[in-house]
């Protein structure tokens, strides 16, 4: 192990008994959010402690089965006891490698997820619904909670554009790898011919930001705009003007929310919406400075990058960023997203490991 991974791993033994002490204080739960914080770090703490110890026990046995060599009679014990320590102690390293990657901040944070049809018109929606429920189900499947923001029907029961926020744990963790343009093969319920058409949606992933501290909005820079709501909702949606548009007049970005009855709660979901989008902007043009010196194993994260392919006559469903083809199209699309997931984030899980080897 290098000497400057193990001096990091004291440090984390040390930081570890601190927290502890911390949270054993009789005032420890004066301040809940710190102490929440707190009980976080510790569980963080002791996955890698407990590692390092694993990994100091494994090389104490090996260190003993390398000095009992030295007797003739137990040379042939010592030798399997050492290949058995010895293996024990490069499994509990390359474990403390991983842990010791740097964590994306945004990983245990909830998202606002946002579907867009593109090309192909209403079969372009279409593939919108799918999409969206699709991740619907992935989110059932990992119990998060689901609320729909915004959405725009179109004719034929598919989505223009629709914004769900997710939320549970390490939801963003498990969602960042979605932005970019999915793309579909397969024969519209309205072509007659049996043609195969293309079409192709965007799928934006969006962090949620913090409390209003951390995504600063000036009142100055906004326009909001009140409208009666369209689409089903009774006599309500002719008498009162619910629905709400806020421009964020700097960027030009745009947020309408028109699905809840009281305009109060509109704003605010809207006003959640542009913070997301807003700290997205800045978070991406970050990614875009790092990229000009080094281009992502998975993809830079432009939106307009093509990112997946889902092909209805040959039943796959390809990620082209890490040339992965899984032939069980209706399982991921009924949220069985589990085995692209995890291979993307090993993908990234490399790239980095080789990062810190350079």
């Amino acid at each position: 192990m290098k000497a400057s991974m193990q001096a990091r791993l004291e440090q984390i033994e040390q930081r570890l008994a601190e927290v502890n002490r911390l949270l054993s204080a009789e005032d420890a739960t004066r301040d809940l959010d710190g102490f929440r914080q707190l009980n976080r770090e510790f569980s963080e703490l002791s996955q890698v402690a407990d590692r390092y110890r694993a990994w100091k026990r494994a090389l104490a046995d090996r260190q003993a089965a390398d000095q009992m060599r030295a007797d003739a009679e137990l040379r042939e014990f010592a030798d399997e006891e050492f290949a058995t320590a010895a293996s024990a102690v490069d499994r509990e390293e390359a474990a403390l490698e991983r842990l010791l990657l740097p964590r994306d901040p945004n990983d245990e944070r909830n998202v606002f997820l946002e579907i867009r049809a593109g090309t192909g018109g209403d079969e372009s929606a279409l593939f919108a619904g799918a999409l969206l429920r699709m991740y619907l189900r992935f989110a059932e499947r990992h119990r998060w909670q689901t609320e729909v923001m915004s959405e725009s029907a179109s004719d034929l029961g598919g989505y223009k554009e629709v914004i769900v926020r997710i939320a549970g744990d390490s939801v963003y963790a498990r969602l960042k790898f979605e932005s970019g343009g999915h793309r579909v093969q397969r024969v519209p319920e309205t072509e007659a011919q049996g043609r195969i058409h293309t079409s192709a949606c965007t799928v934006a992933v969006m962090a949620e930001a913090d409390a209003a501290a951390e995504t600063q909005i000036n009142p100055d820079e906004l326009r909001i705009d009140v409208f009666r709501a369209s689409g089903a909702g009774g006599q309500h949606v002719n008498k009162t003007e619910s629905a709400v548009r806020i421009t964020h007049l700097p960027t030009g970005i745009v947020v309408e929310c028109q699905d809840d009855r009281s305009q109060h709660r509109n704003k605010d979901k809207a006003m959640k919406v542009l913070a997301a989008r807003l700290r997205d902007r800045q978070m991406r043009e970050a990614q875009a400075r790092e990229a000009a010196h080094r281009k992502s194993l998975i993809g830079s994260g432009d939106r307009s990058e093509r990112i997946r392919t889902y092909n209805f006559p040959q039943g796959r469903v390809t990620d082209h960023r890490i040339n992965l083809t899984l032939y069980k199209i209706q399982q991921i699309l009924d949220g069985d997203l589990d085995e692209l997931v995890d291979t993307l984030a090993g993908a990234l899980q490399a790239e980095q490991l080789a990062a810190l080897s350079d």
